[in-house]
């Protein structure tokens, strides 16, 4: 299993947040702090990493967990990736609750041309960014084709937006740039998930579809 030390120890007070790797944590940490400070700090201490798009590891350790006598709850959150839910064993797992994001990859929802181009220096010309975003980015509107989009392609390295080195737009980066008028209705329902998992109240955002 990816990741070492407190991130794959009992999470404290039961709670255990499971992402597929370490972009995913920097993403929904980025994410958590629009909300809430508290929140951002429950992914740094509650997260424990899969090493990929592999449920069932989150499952056994859930089990694990909990035949040693703790009363544990989890949430699980993975990309679509085009495949299939989780088994419908996993769903009725006691005490841990899955999420696959709508669209295809938790990158999917770093496709906000406004964040975007905050992460590119003003000493610098946005011309080439400016024409990736309306290359590549669908409309807002377009649920449908942000659903569909591949936005691992677009931030990869032989990606419009990793091509050229300079320019580069790292997700992460990316993440820490958008603030939170410009979250998904889908970000804003896992934060939600991870609060109410955590036992943390946070005030109940306005949810923005985009």
């Amino acid at each position: 299993m990816a990741g070492s030390g407190k991130r794959n120890t009992p999470a404290l007070g039961g709670f255990s947040l499971y992402l597929e790797g370490p972009r995913d944590r920097d993403i929904v940490r980025s994410w958590a702090r629009r909300v809430s400070p508290q929140l951002a700090k429950v992914v740094d201490r509650h997260t424990v990493l899969l090493g990929g798009r592999q449920p069932a590891r989150a499952v056994d350790r859930h089990r694990r967990l909990r035949e040693g006598g703790e009363v544990v709850r989890a949430l699980c959150v993975l990309d679509r990736d085009g495949l299939p839910e989780p088994a419908e064993a996993m769903q009725g797992e006691p005490g841990i609750e899955f999420y696959t994001w709508p669209r295809r990859h938790i990158e999917s929802y770093l496709l906000v041309p406004t964040a975007i181009l905050r992460c590119v220096p003003k000493s610098r010309s946005r011309g080439d960014v400016r024409r990736w975003v309306k290359d590549c980015i669908p409309e807002a509107a377009d649920e449908e084709a942000l659903r569909a989009i591949d936005a691992k392609r677009l931030f990869s390295e032989r990606g419009p937006f990793g091509a050229d080195r300079r320019s580069r737009l790292l997700p992460g980066r990316v993440a820490r740039q958008m603030r939170h008028v410009e979250l998904h209705g889908d970000v804003l329902e896992v934060l939600a998930l991870l609060g109410e998992g955590a036992g943390i109240r946070t005030a109940s955002p306005e949810v923005i579809v985009r």
